[in-house]
């Protein structure tokens, strides 16, 4: 069979689902097709009502929404066959990551929790699916993130000069691809999470385009300061966290008294928040480990004051989009985990041990197996509600 997969996730920012269907065959990997679906208004709402407050979440809310999501998941999976004009038969595997809802690597017990039920992924597309990629490196004593540093030392590592990729989701992070020595990498806080929720606290819409109303502002460099003081920021790797940490009580609790008369200053002060903290990590690199080049993808690429921005405090390092180098920035989340659900199929430990502070290696994923014959596809979802 050929080596075609499909990769889902729906990031931090919790907006939508992004599916990439790849052939692994070529060198690199060619993405054969691509989609992005945006949740609906109910399913938005409750997502946020989690983010807010995940300890007063109820259990049967949460069930609801693990199915809900996993009809999302099992038809964005669906559309992407439909735009390559492929079938259940072509594809070897579906890698979803899901929603993550809670992740707490630092908690005793560690947790963390991605919902999308990969029961009715693999029921609803016919496709053997691999789901919970999360958690073995948890209990192999890792952060559990973050995972992507093992693609892009795959893709986009160079013999010659040292490189970082920062992936600007909800929640940043850096691989760090020296040219020779390990492959590090880890979180370093809030790429847009912060900034998506003032823009929804204060505007009309979703996200700050390309940073306008960021720009409008003026930071504050007092405020910055105080932010900057976050243990989170001057922990050492491996490191990873969340939305639960930097979340909208995390903020609240931070707001300065001017906050009512100068929102826009806010949103310029977390833009910079955003930028710095990702330029202090790679600053405090050994030297022979810093980047000549850092290539950036995600959402946050789109955001083009956050990209100024990191541009001007990483000099001289170059900053340029994944773009540049054959992988669509909206893409290579998604295509990791196509890449996984691949490693996992062919039982390949994944060595993270340099990442996440993993014990060992481990098998991440597990196998969900569809119904065969494919059954008749399943109702629509009757929704959250009821």
């Amino acid at each position: 069979m050929a080596e075609r997969y499909i990769g889902l996730i729906s990031g931090t920012s919790m907006d939508g689902i992004d599916a990439v269907l790849t052939d692994f065959e070529p060198k690199p990997p060619r993405v054969l097709a691509q989609h992005a679906a945006q949740f609906d208004a109910p399913v938005r709402a409750e997502l946020d009502a989690l983010r807010r407050d995940p300890t007063r979440f109820p259990a049967l809310r949460l069930a609801r929404l693990d199915a809900v999501l996993g009809d999302a998941f099992a038809a964005a999976a669906r559309k992407v066959m439909d735009r390559a004009g492929l079938h259940a038969a072509d594809i070897r595997a579906i890698g979803s990551h899901g929603q993550t809802v809670l992740h707490d690597p630092d908690h005793q017990p560690p947790t963390t929790l991605q919902i999308g039920d990969p029961h009715r992924i693999a029921a609803q597309t016919g496709v053997l699916t691999v789901a919970d990629f999360r958690r073995a490196d948890l209990a192999a004593g890792g952060q559990g993130a973050p995972l992507a540093p093992l693609l892009h030392r795959a893709l986009l590592a160079s013999s010659e000069e040292n490189r970082a990729v920062v992936n600007l989701g909800g929640i940043a992070n850096v691989s760090i691809l020296p040219v020779s020595g390990q492959v590090t990498g880890f979180d370093t806080g809030p790429a847009n999470c912060l900034l998506d929720h003032w823009y929804r606290a204060n505007r009309n819409g979703r996200f700050d385009d390309a940073g306008a109303w960021a720009a409008s502002g003026r930071p504050d460099p007092e405020w910055l300061s105080q932010l900057l003081t976050d243990q989170y920021f001057g922990r050492s790797a491996p490191k990873s966290t969340g939305i639960e940490y930097f979340s909208p009580g995390w903020l609240g609790a931070r707001l300065p008294s001017w906050a009512p008369e100068r929102p826009a200053d806010i949103q310029a002060t977390l833009l910079e928040l955003s930028a710095q903290s990702i330029a202090l990590a790679l600053a405090r690199l050994p030297e022979d480990q810093r980047p000549v080049q850092v290539i950036a993808c995600g959402g946050g690429v789109h955001n083009k004051l956050l990209m100024k921005r990191l541009g001007e405090l990483l000099d001289p390092a170059q900053l340029r989009s994944s773009a540049e180098f054959g992988l669509d920035p909206d893409q290579v989340e998604a295509l990791l985990f196509a890449w996984l659900s691949r490693e996992r199929l062919a039982s390949r430990p994944i060595r993270t041990e340099a990442i996440t502070g993993a014990a060992r290696a481990v098998v991440a994923g597990a196998i969900f197996t569809p119904p065969s014959p494919l059954s008749e596809p399943a109702p629509e979802s009757s929704g959250l509600n009821g």
